[in-house]
C-alpha cells in the first residue's frame, strides 16, 4: 500500500535531474507541478525556471502542468514561456493525469512527472501508473496546510521503503 508513496528517483532540485538520461530512456513529456518544485509557493516565473522550460522544449520534450491551485496562479509562471495546463487539477487523482496524456499525444510509458510532495504528486503518478521524480522544495516559506501535510509524509516515507 505504501509503495504508491515511493518516488522513484529523489533529487535536490530539478535542476539536478539529468534530462538527456530520461530522453536515452524513452521518456518524450514531463508533467511538472509547480510550486515548490519550479518556483517558490505563489511566485511567478523566474529567469532561471523559464530557460529550463525553455532548454527543455528545445531538447524535444512536451511538457504540461497539473496544479492544484487556481488558474491565475498557473498563468503567473507560464507568463513568458506557455505550457499547456490543467489547474485545480484534483491530484492525487489520476482523471487528469490522462487529460494530460492525450492532449500530449504520448502513453504513460513515455511521461514522467516531477513535484514535491508525496501525498498529491507523487502519489497521482502512481495512481496514473508513471514515474515520479521527487524534488527538494525550493522555499520553507510554505502555506500552513502545506507544512501539515509534510510532517504527516515523513512516517509515510518511512512506511513506502519497507
Amino acid at each position: 500500500m505504501f509503495k504508491k508513496f515511493k518516488p522513484d528517483m529523489d533529487v535536490k532540485s530539478v535542476y539536478d535531474i539529468d534530462f538527456d538520461s530520461l530522453l536515452s530512456e524513452g521518456v518524450k513529456g514531463i508533467i511538472f507541478d509547480i510550486d515548490n518544485t519550479l518556483v517558490a509557493h505563489d511566485a511567478p516565473c523566474t529567469k532561471e525556471s523559464d530557460e529550463l522550460v525553455k532548454s527543455l522544449i528545445d531538447k524535444g520534450f512536451k511538457l504540461f502542468i497539473l496544479s492544484n491551485n487556481d488558474e491565475d496562479r498557473v498563468k503567473l509562471f507560464i507568463q513568458n514561456v506557455y505550457i499547456d495546463y490543467i489547474y485545480k487539477s484534483g491530484k492525487p487523482s489520476a482523471k487528469n493525469y490522462l487529460v494530460a496524456f492525450e492532449k500530449m499525444g504520448l502513453k504513460k510509458e513515455e511521461v514522467v512527472a516531477i513535484g514535491d510532495q508525496l501525498f498529491t504528486d507523487c502519489l497521482g503518478a502512481k495512481n496514473a501508473g508513471i514515474k515520479f521524480i521527487r524534488v527538494g522544495i525550493v522555499s520553507k516559506k510554505e502555506p500552513p496546510h502545506i507544512k501539515l501535510k509534510r510532517i504527516l509524509e515523513k512516517p509515510v516515507e518511512l512506511l513506502s521503503k519497507i
